[in-house]
């Protein structure tokens, strides 16, 4: 029998995956939280198998309770059960260890599978999930920026326009403006805030003091 924790903070879903789970000879539902916090509590008294955990919550949310389960050891394999299947939400869940992520939306016989997989250790993804990660994998890392694209573009971070960029680098300002073209085709950006952000995201650049 596989042992259950509930997380979720709207009652009428724990309430319908408690009597989904409750009514399966195969599970137990052992408990149930409102948030990520009371999630990690409970986890830790009672020790279930599998954590269906819900990402969006108030206060502790989902990704930050992931965390602390594995910071104090918590054995229990976290299963992220969810409406949300964008970057921001998949990537920090299963960085953060959870063993599987899964939609609401998913067919009652696909959660049951999901939660047995779970159990036993083995990564679970929705298809439109699996298919994000994937994507992620392929996509091709951004060509490296020559030094004097750097040079242009730590002007630019700095908030000099094109024209002070070329004094300060001794070359005109349609030279400065090729290089920007450049480095917008080399980090998949369109305009120059967005590639200074990439650049930091990167780490092309440095924070300054």
């Amino acid at each position: 029998m596989i042992s259950l924790l509930i997380v979720d903070d709207h009652p009428v879903v724990r309430d319908g995956l408690r009597g989904m789970f409750g009514a399966d000879p195969r599970f137990e539902v052992v408990g149930e939280a409102g948030d990520g916090a009371e999630a990690v509590s409970a986890a830790e008294r009672l020790r279930p198998d599998v954590i269906l955990m819900d990402l969006r919550m108030p206060g502790t949310d989902g990704v930050a309770a992931i965390k602390e389960l594995a910071k104090r050891g918590v054995p229990s394999r976290v299963l992220v059960l969810t409406t949300y299947d964008t970057d921001s939400h998949v990537l920090p869940a299963i960085e953060a260890g959870a063993t599987g992520y899964l939609l609401k939306e998913a067919p009652r016989a696909e959660l049951v599978r999901a939660v047995e997989a779970a159990a036993r250790g083995q990564a679970v993804l929705s298809p439109t999930v699996a298919t994000r990660l994937l994507g992620q994998v392929r996509k091709p890392a951004p060509a490296l920026l020559s030094r004097r694209e750097l040079e242009v573009l730590e002007l630019i971070a700095r908030g000099s326009t094109n024209r002070e960029a070329a004094k300060r680098l001794y070359i005109s300002e349609t030279t400065v403006k090729t290089h920007l073209l450049h480095v917008y085709a080399k980090l998949g950006v369109n305009d120059r805030a967005a590639a200074v952000a990439a650049a930091f995201s990167l780490g092309y650049l440095a924070p300054r003091d």
